[in-house]
């Protein structure tokens, strides 16, 4: 049997960048805004860190097709240039 953690893990790994900076912009409002009680306010800050890493996880994704896709082009520049 896996742990309410490990559920709501893996059901994080399942969003989109879209979708969860969207719960991560929820949750800091719901945050700045106040009146909860400090379990509700813990229970949100935790899914607020597990959103931030997916949305890290993606951003550092993109960045490495980005670097990947610059770096061929550099490579096949070069290339042109050779005798």
């Amino acid at each position: 049997m896996t742990s309410e953690v490990e559920q709501s893990a893996a059901v994080s790994e399942a969003l989109g960048y879209e979708q969860a900076r969207d719960e991560l912009i929820e949750v800091v409002r719901r945050l700045e805004a106040g009146g909860t009680t400090l379990e509700e306010s813990l229970a949100l800050w935790e899914r607020g860190e597990e959103l931030a890493k997916v949305c890290r996880r993606w951003l550092d994704g993109a960045r490495a097709r980005l670097d990947a896709a610059l770096a061929e082009e550099a490579e096949a520049a070069d290339g042109d240039g050779d005798p």
